[in-house]
C-alpha cells in the first residue's frame, strides 16, 4: 500500500467498502486508523450498552435487588467493550508507527491476537465477578441449580467446544473480522493505485498523440517555400529539372497527406513510414542535383508491423539538414529495419558531416525521444552515434516488436 496514504483521509470511492449508513460510516476510513477506531467502537459500544442494559434487567428482577442489577450491567458493559476494542485498538497502534508494509502486516495479526488473549482474560474476571456478586441472589430465589454429573469425557468435548466457540466468539468480535478487511484494504488500494498509473499513463500517450497530430497536420513552412522556390528558379534555367522537382513534391505529398485524413493518422505501421521516407529522400535527391542516393530496406514481414508515425520521418530530415547538406560532394543515406531478439530495431544512417556539437538536444530528436517514453517508456530507445567504419551519424529507434497493452 502507499505508505503516504494518510489515515485520516476519507478512502478513495473505488477502494472503501460499505454505504453511507450511520452503522457504517467507520467503514469509510482506513482500518486500524485512529477515525475508523473510533467509529468502530462508539457503534458497538451503543450496542453493547443495550445489550447489558437488558442482561442486569434480567438479573435484577431474578434476585430482586435493582444494586446488583446495575453492577452487573455495568461490569457486562465494560467487559464486552474491552472484547471489543482491545484487538482493533493495539492493531490501530501499530499501524501509527508506519512501519514497512511487510512488518506492519505481522505486528497487526499479533496485536489481534494479543488482544483475543487479553479478552478471554477479561471474560473470566468479569464472569467471576458476576457469579460472586449474583451467587446468594440467586440462591435466595431457588435458582442456584447444581450442574449435574457428567462423565469424564463428555466434560472434555464439552470444554473442547466451549473453547472453540470462545475463539470464534474472542475471533470475530474482537477483530478477526476487522482484520480481514485490513487485507483486503490492501488488495483494493494496490489495484487503484495500479488503474490510476494506467489512467495516467493513458493521459500522457493521448497528450503525444494530440501534440503529434498537430506536427502531422502541418507541411514545415520552410521546406514547402523552399521546394517552391527552387522550382521557381528552375522553371527558365532547367524545365525538366523543375517538373522534376514537382512530381517528386506530388509523390511525396500524396503519401503523406492521406495519412492526415482519418483517425489513423497516429497509428501507422513500418511500411507506410518507409514509403513518407522514401517519397522524400527522392524529392531531396531531385532538390539537391542527384549528388544525394539512398536506399530504404525491409523484409515485407517487417512493413505490416506498427511503428510510431513522424519518428522516422524526422530521423530522416536531421540527416539531410545536419549530414548531407553542410557537407559538398556526393551524399548518401540508409535507411534499413531488421529484428535483434523482441525488438524492431530501425536505422537511418549517412556519411555527412558526422557528430556536431548540439546536433543530439534539438527539437526534433527531444520530440522522438518523448514519443518513446509516451508510447512505450523504458522497452523502447533512441540512440544517435558515429556510423561504423567512417564518417556520418546513425540514429537508431528500438521499439517491442508487441505494442504496450
Amino acid at each position: 500500500m502507499d505508505r503516504d496514504y494518510s489515515l485520516r483521509q476519507k478512502l478513495p470511492p473505488e477502494v472503501l467498502v460499505g454505504g453511507n449508513a450511520v452503522w457504517s460510516r467507520y467503514r469509510q476510513y482506513p482500518v486500524f486508523g485512529r477515525q475508523w477506531l473510533l467509529g468502530r467502537s462508539l457503534l458497538f459500544c451503543g450496542v453493547i450498552a443495550v445489550v447489558a442494559a437488558f442482561i442486569g434487567a434480567g438479573v435484577g428482577v431474578a434476585v430482586q435487588d435493582p444494586l446488583i442489577a446495575l453492577k452487573v450491567a455495568m461490569t457486562q458493559f465494560v467487559a464486552f467493550s474491552l472484547m471489543a476494542t482491545l484487538g482493533p485498538a493495539l492493531a490501530t497502534a501499530v499501524r501509527h508507527r508506519r512501519w514497512p508494509l511487510s512488518s506492519e502486516r505481522k505486528a497487526v495479526v499479533v496485536a489481534v491476537l494479543v488482544g483475543m488473549v487479553l479478552s478471554y482474560f477479561v471474560d473470566q474476571l468479569a464472569s467471576s465477578y458476576i457469579e460472586q456478586i449474583t451467587k446468594p441472589g440467586l440462591a435466595a430465589a431457588g435458582l442456584n441449580a447444581r450442574p449435574p454429573d457428567l462423565s469424564p469425557w463428555i466434560r472434555a468435548i464439552g470444554l473442547a467446544i466451549n473453547i472453540a466457540v470462545l475463539i470464534v466468539i474472542y475471533g470475530l468480535f474482537g477483530g478477526g473480522l476487522a482484520l480481514r478487511a485490513y487485507f483486503s484494504e490492501h488488495r483494493r488500494w494496490d489495484a487503484h493505485r495500479h488503474g490510476r498509473e494506467m489512467s495516467a499513463l493513458e493521459d500522457r500517450v493521448h497528450e503525444a498523440d494530440l501534440r503529434l497530430g498537430v506536427l502531422q497536420a502541418q507541411v514545415e513552412p520552410h521546406f514547402l517555400f523552399n521546394t517552391l522556390a527552387s522550382v521557381r528558379a528552375l522553371v527558365r534555367q532547367d524545365p525538366a529539372q523543375a517538373e522534376a522537382t514537382l512530381d517528386a513534391l506530388v509523390a511525396f505529398l500524396r503519401a503523406t497527406i492521406p495519412k492526415l485524413r482519418d483517425d489513423r493518422g497516429l497509428h501507422a505501421t513500418l511500411g507506410q513510414q518507409l514509403d513518407i521516407a522514401a517519397s522524400y529522400l527522392a524529392l531531396m535527391q531531385v532538390r539537391m542535383g542527384g549528388r544525394l542516393t539512398y536506399s530504404v530496406q525491409a523484409d515485407d514481414a517487417l512493413r505490416v508491423l506498427p511503428f510510431p508515425p513522424s519518428l522516422l520521418i524526422t530521423l530522416v530530415e536531421n540527416a539531410i539538414k545536419h549530414g548531407i547538406e553542410p557537407r559538398p560532394g556526393p551524399g548518401r543515406i540508409e535507411v534499413a529495419a531488421v529484428v535483434e531478439g523482441e525488438q524492431l530495431c530501425v536505422r537511418v544512417t549517412d556519411d555527412g558531416a558526422g557528430l556536431q556539437p548540439g546536433l543530439s538536444t534539438g527539437v526534433g530528436l527531444a520530440n522522438v525521444r518523448e514519443q518513446l517514453a509516451a508510447r512505450y517508456g523504458a522497452q523502447a530507445d533512441f540512440a544517435l552515434s558515429p556510423r561504423a567504419g567512417g564518417r556520418g551519424v546513425c540514429a537508431g529507434i528500438r521499439v517491442p516488436l508487441r505494442s504496450p497493452a
